[in-house]
């Protein structure tokens, strides 16, 4: 939207050089974007009818199950390009903090290489992410804007047919997941503000304003076969903010799976057939440059979040209640540790024991 850009532009005048060049990503994944399966221009209307109408529809469905009465509104159903384009723009508020110390650090020209070639390879990436991933909700906005619950239309469709699911019920399936997530956001205000705070953390931990340290850091990487992008760069200092960030992002997608099946087959006929077919998806990381892939980029510990919160709202659930697991978000300090989400006991026993 032009008021997106314009915010944009804003913020670029207000620090004088963004890290990263996002309107340059954003073309470089429009152009390398996969292409999307082949629909007529009526079916593919369908889709975007159908994705809209279930998300209002899976609206009342969180609300049932989780208790949370969070801000309701349609779908933003987007195409790879687009989808890119709102990921782009996210990482810019991201890294909005750091940008004037990091021009002050490197010189207006070095900067402006810097942005450039940093948005080739994040272009690249988001890329191939959008071929991917099924939708999101956007927690970072500028400020004054608010969060937009996003769809991937082209790959919902390519997966449900991969899958060879019912198209209607994965697509509710998958509105029911990103719908939680909004709700998560809507329904407990200070997660914005949690997550920003958190998110900046990090990278003030990983040192992304002092080049200098970056490439100490690179120079170090011997085992980056063997592990991620994310576990090679942290340093003791991020490893502490990493442990809370990684507990708090299990909580919420765990949360987010709990509700998917939560609804049961009442709503979603196929649920358990749905499940099976995608938990297979997951383990089958593909060939082996999209294995290396996944590991360089820890999508594989995203995987392990999954597993690991699901586990934890069912057992704290079973334990306490929904309205007992509620008291969650009740502030940070009642958020799981990394050990207590792999202990739900433990959380059960400090917060609504």
């Amino acid at each position: 939207p032009c008021s997106r850009r314009a915010a944009a532009a804003d913020r670029r005048t207000v620090t004088g050089m963004p890290l990263v060049d996002t309107a340059l990503a954003a073309s470089v994944a429009s152009r390398l974007a996969p292409r999307g399966p082949q629909l007529s221009l009526t079916e593919a209307a369908d889709v975007v009818t159908m994705l809209r109408d279930l998300t209002e529809q899976a609206e009342q469905h969180v609300r049932d199950v989780t208790g949370l009465h969070g801000v309701v509104g349609p779908a933003t159903v987007v195409d790879r390009p687009g989808w890119a384009a709102a990921n782009a723009e996210g990482f810019a508020v991201v890294l909005a903090p750091l940008e004037e110390a990091f021009v002050a650090k490197q010189g207006r020209v070095a900067a402006t290489a810097t942005a450039k070639v940093t948005a080739l390879q994040m272009g690249a990436l988001l890329a191939w992410l959008s071929g991917k991933v099924l939708g999101q909700y956007e927690a970072f906005q500028p400020e004054g804007q608010q969060g937009r619950l996003l769809l991937n239309a082209p790959t919902i469709v390519e997966t449900e047919r991969r899958l060879g699911v019912d198209p209607h019920d994965f697509r509710l399936w998958v509105a029911l997941h990103e719908v939680t997530h909004r709700t998560q956001f809507t329904a407990v205000p200070w997660l914005h503000a949690h997550v920003r705070s958190e998110v900046g953390a990090l990278l003030e931990a990983t040192k992304l304003d002092d080049p200098e340290a970056l490439l100490a850091r690179v120079k170090g990487l011997r085992d980056l076969p063997r592990t991620s992008i994310v576990e090679a760069f942290q340093t003791p200092e991020q490893k502490v903010v990493m442990d809370r960030v990684t507990a708090f992002m299990s909580l919420l997608e765990g949360h987010a799976e709990h509700v998917m099946d939560g609804v049961g087959p009442a709503v979603v006929p196929t649920v358990e057939h749905i499940r099976a077919r995608f938990e297979a998806k997951r383990r089958d990381r593909g060939g082996p440059f999209e294995r290396f892939v996944r590991r360089l980029l820890g999508l594989d510990l995203k995987a392990k979040q999954y597993a690991e919160g699901s586990r934890f709202v069912a057992a704290a659930v079973a334990a306490v209640g929904m309205d007992g697991f509620n008291r969650v978000w009740e502030s940070a300090e009642t958020l799981p540790t990394l050990v207590e989400l792999r202990d739900p006991p433990a959380w059960v026993a400090r917060v609504p024991g």
